[in-house]
């Protein structure tokens, strides 16, 4: 499948697609005139590319665990490595929305 294919069937921009293969997270195969060909487990791919972005995955991590994303939202098969990154990174978010819960009540404080 093509790069315009691919993005009809994922929802996912043509720019995003080529992104992720810039990042080696998504590997398409070339034709003999250049065009990237998609196979046809690409929009499983990509939608576990998407799921690991939003669960707040950074590309060189999506990179080192894709493999163990199964299915579309994705499941991981949990290693002792991927489980300590997933922690290390929830422990990181935890501090993001203690920081964040402090501007806000100071902001609060200055507004009432």
């Amino acid at each position: 499948m093509l790069i315009g294919e691919l993005s009809e069937k994922t929802g996912v921009s043509r720019r995003a697609l080529r992104y992720y293969e810039e990042q080696d997270l998504l590997v398409p195969e070339r034709a003999c005139n250049g065009y990237r060909v998609y196979s046809g487990d690409a929009p499983l791919i990509v939608a576990q590319i998407q799921g690991l972005y939003a669960a707040g995955l950074d590309s060189d991590a999506i990179r080192q665990y894709l493999p163990c994303a199964r299915g579309r939202t994705p499941d991981l098969e949990m290693c002792a490595e991927l489980r300590a990154h997933l922690s290390d990174r929830a422990a990181e978010l935890g501090t993001q929305v203690e920081t964040i819960t402090r501007q806000r009540e100071a902001i609060l404080a200055h507004l009432s």
